[in-house]
């Protein structure tokens, strides 16, 4: 296992991190989709992960509303040292219209919470997990600092903002003097590469950690679903209840999927396992958050960190998947030469 520093922090984190989305959820209407996972299975994953040389877990208060992070704690009851734990607060967990956002009053019991189920006195990175449309930055960093400063928390992120947002908080933290982001977390495979147009640059200039949800786009790209529609296996995209998320343009996603079998073979390792090579060889990207419904799919995917993918690979995958420039993006590149002057 490599490890990437955590954005400014100093702080080394494994560059396959174990995400705890299928940890509990069974009778849940959503998570019980994504793996519900029950204690023996969960401490078997948590187990496999480490003794992997994974040292970075990530999860949520809203997963399985606040399973995860229980069975997550238990898990780690006598490894908690050996690992950067980190959670992530927005989503609604109650039925009371203070029991989402960004505001102190519910960032302040979600945090407690958390560290109530995950059975510690502290949460290495605490990450926003959304926009909150009508709480301002200035709020939720003051409050995200005081946590910080009574060392219930070490390092503040957030996921699924834009760059324009992350670029506005970093401002009010310099401007206030709060603690400020350490990283981003984002949606980001061969078949959404969206974050390369802006926030990818954005978490670069700013240094940043970037750490990657959903890296084989909710399954689609573990080649299990035909062009039809069907299934050659069990998938969470085709299974009762399941969701079509993250969102993928299918008639091209096939085409990546073709390169990315190709590849494969030439390796002679699963599609999955290129997939989550490629991420790994994209310079933004500090750690890819890894889910699995079985030690068997953990083991395959913590292997991509061993597979060094050529430059034919990249090459090849990277012509199949490049998205076109949005504005104002191509007109920056028409001009960049000007300033070049070995252009």
């Amino acid at each position: 296992m490599k490890y990437r520093l955590l954005g400014p922090t100093g702080v080394w984190v494994s560059e396959l991190s174990l995400g705890a989305m299928t940890f509990g959820g069974t009778n849940h209407p959503v998570y019980s989709t994504l793996g519900a996972l029950g204690r023996e299975d969960t401490e078997r994953m948590v187990g496999t992960a480490l003794d992997a040389g994974i040292n970075f877990i990530d999860t949520a208060d809203v997963y399985s509303d606040g399973e995860s992070e229980e069975l997550l704690g238990h898990a780690l009851r006598h490894r908690r040292d050996d690992v950067v734990l980190a959670t992530k607060v927005y989503a609604p967990t109650g039925p009371g219209p203070n029991d989402v956002g960004w505001s102190r009053l519910h960032v302040t019991r979600a945090l407690d919470t958390s560290l109530r189920r995950l059975g510690t006195d502290h949460i290495d990175l605490y990450q926003l997990h959304n926009i909150d449309p009508v709480t301002p930055f200035e709020e939720v960093l003051a409050a995200l600092d005081d946590a910080v400063h009574q060392g219930k928390v070490r390092y503040i992120g957030c996921a699924n903002l834009a760059a324009w947002q992350i670029s506005k908080a970093l401002g009010v933290s310099a401007l206030r003097n709060l603690n400020r982001f350490v990283s981003v977390q984002a949606y980001y495979s061969l078949v959404g590469r969206d974050v390369e147009r802006d926030l990818l640059p954005m978490a670069q200039a700013e240094n940043l950690a970037v750490t990657v949800w959903s890296p084989l786009a909710g399954g689609f790209l573990t080649g299990k679903i035909s062009r039809d529609g069907g299934s050659t296996g069990p998938s969470r995209r085709t299974a009762e209840g399941g969701q079509d998320f993250p969102p993928v343009d299918r008639e091209r996603g096939h085409e990546v999927l073709d390169v990315l079998r190709t590849v494969a073979g030439r390796h002679g390792v699963s599609i999955p396992r290129v997939a989550i090579a490629w991420l790994l060889a994209q310079p933004a990207v500090t750690s890819v958050i890894v889910g699995a419904r079985t030690t068997d799919q953990l083991t395959d995917n913590i292997a991509a960190s061993g597979l060094t993918l050529s430059e034919q690979d990249l090459a090849e995958l990277d012509a199949v998947s490049r998205q076109a420039p949005a504005y104002p993006n191509w007109i920056h590149e028409m001009f960049a030469p000007v300033r070049n002057p070995n252009a």
